[in-house]
């Protein structure tokens, strides 16, 4: 199962938005991820860091669909997504002890068509199996401080390498570091590896493909009120765990043993105020 996974998660990720009434809006990223629902039907979520949709204060939030034209161009078409009902409850669901959030969506077929296999997700032995650590590159997808790559409204493509160690098991190290800037707005986004043109090593010694989810970012490092350009990444692990408790608040989840870097802070959707 190998797909082109950095354009196909270009295509899956979206801006998330509200407008703030002041003429300013909060910006954070999402992407979407297809799964199968109770009743064995394929069904669109969005996942996103929990911190992002409860940031946003309003029942309603923008989700950016992009609509290709057919002399190519594209469009940017937001759309409404309900995130509270009208009590002001969440209708997310988020990992009690994660700044995870995934919600089910209605999405345009191109999007729900769009939408990364559950499977890419990063499993507990992804990172030993392919002997993922400190140097490797990854890239991350995102809309920082509400930029995006162009008037369609597609992510911008960024890259860094895991800046830290050991990086598993997630149960462990529940985030890890990775070397590049983080801007408010970042959060949410998906960062993952598509290591084909270097093959490594499968678990009987034959080459293959390294391409999966590795997490979604949730932080950015800074000490003393200083950026220091380090983004912290949130184990897919516990994506996969958010999944499960949209159909079971009862599934297990992971309590990790440690916790992430002294001095990290959210690059937090509040924080990407721009103007509307």
């Amino acid at each position: 199962m190998v797909m082109d996974l950095p354009l196909e998660l270009i295509h899956a990720t979206v801006q998330l938005e509200q407008p703030l009434g002041n003429g300013t809006r909060t910006v954070g990223t999402g992407f979407l991820i297809s799964e199968a629902g109770p009743d064995g039907r394929p069904r669109t979520i969005l996942v996103t860091a929990n911190h992002v949709l409860a940031g946003m204060p309003g029942a309603d939030a923008r989700i950016g669909y992009r609509i290709e034209n057919a002399d190519g161009s594209w469009s940017y078409t937001p759309q409404p997504l309900r995130i509270r009902d009208e009590a002001g409850h969440e209708l997310w669901t988020h990992h009690p002890s994660r700044d995870v959030a995934a919600i089910a969506i209605t999405a345009p077929p191109p999007f729900a068509q769009a939408a990364i296999p559950e499977a890419y997700l990063a499993a507990d032995d992804t990172f030993s199996k392919y002997q993922v650590g400190a140097g490797d590159e990854m890239m991350a997808l995102g809309f920082p401080r509400g930029l995006a790559a162009n008037q369609a409204g597609f992510p911008i493509l960024r890259s860094g390498r895991v800046a830290s160690y050991p990086v598993a098991p997630a149960k462990i190290f529940p985030t890890f570091l990775l070397d590049f800037s983080v801007f408010p707005g970042n959060s949410g986004g998906p960062v993952f590896m598509s290591d084909q043109a270097h093959r490594r090593p499968g678990a009987e010694g034959a080459s293959q493909d390294v391409e999966f989810i590795a997490g979604l970012l949730t932080q950015q490092v800074e000490l003393n009120k200083e950026r220091l350009e380090i983004g912290i990444v949130t184990h897919a692990k516990y994506i996969r765990e958010t999944l499960a408790l949209l159909d079971n608040p009862a599934a297990p989840v992971t309590v990790a043993v440690s916790e992430p870097v002294t001095g990290a802070r959210a690059a937090s959707a509040e924080e990407a105020a721009t103007p509307d």
